[in-house]
């Protein structure tokens, strides 16, 4: 059976991954802070699947926790697939956020995600397949539409996922952004948010499976709640439209007095 690391695993899109995967006949080691959550999710999927179920508690904020994953990343036995999808909100506007919680942020939405990945892309390289899927957000698109740094975690999420699949693609590992629009977890209550403020809300079910029929099509990008993909399409084409201006070496008409 091949093998899925999943984070933030305990509740919310990280649960419904690990239960998804599962019915697929995946083994699973599920990474999350709620050691409660966690067993109590580890024994409904190995009586209802008979797969094999790994429980690592971990805050990925703490480096010697961190270590850990990343070790067992590194381990047999080997992981077919990383999901990384443990994350936070910061909510409010950048002038007036508390570095420390900025720093958590970061640790949690940039470093931890990335140093995972680098745990696990080597091996998936050397036996030629392997899959990871980034948890990214449609705000990495309209930054303006949230303030602060969180949209620019997404952002970078969004970039990371997109350059390590042109990197490693070609060598048999597919890299998968997800962009979620506003899905009902616990994210917001844990920022302070008041859910039922917030409209248009996804079920973090729909967004799974829709995320995973883009897996299934091998997407680069999943945008689950767009209806047409003729609107990311035309996106990649203005992209490529502006990339067709950065090799000039001078600069252009409209700069020049």
């Amino acid at each position: 059976m091949p093998t899925a690391l999943v984070t933030g695993a305990s509740s919310g899109i990280g649960a419904v991954y690990a239960r998804r995967f599962a019915a697929r006949a995946y083994d699973l080691v599920l990474v999350a802070r709620a050691t409660d959550r966690l067993n109590a999710l580890a024994t409904e999927l190995r009586a209802a699947y008979g797969v094999a179920v790994e429980v690592i508690t971990a805050d990925l904020i703490d480096p010697a926790q961190l270590d850990v994953v990343v070790n067992r990343l590194r381990s047999s036995p080997p992981i077919d697939l990383l999901v990384n999808n443990a994350g936070a909100a910061l909510l409010g506007g950048f002038a007036g956020a508390d570095p420390a919680d900025m720093d958590k942020l970061l640790r949690l939405n940039v470093q931890a995600p990335t140093l995972l990945a680098s745990a696990a892309v080597g091996a998936m390289i050397e036996r030629g397949h392997g899959a990871i899927i980034n948890i990214a957000s449609v705000v990495a698109l309209i930054p303006e539409y949230f303030p602060g740094i969180y949209a620019a975690t997404k952002s970078y999420m969004l970039t990371f996922s997109r350059g390590l699949a042109a990197e490693v693609g070609p060598k048999g590992v597919y890299v998968q952004a997800v962009l979620p629009a506003a899905t009902r977890t616990e994210i917001w209550g844990r920022a302070g948010a008041d859910i039922e403020q917030i409209p248009g809300l996804m079920e973090v079910d729909d967004l799974v499976d829709a995320a995973l029929v883009g897996f299934d099509r091998k997407e680069e990008v999943t945008i689950p709640p767009v209806p047409e993909a003729t609107a990311w399409d035309a996106f990649e084409q203005a992209r490529g439209g502006l990339a067709a201006g950065f090799g000039n070496s001078k600069p252009g008409a409209r700069y020049l007095g």
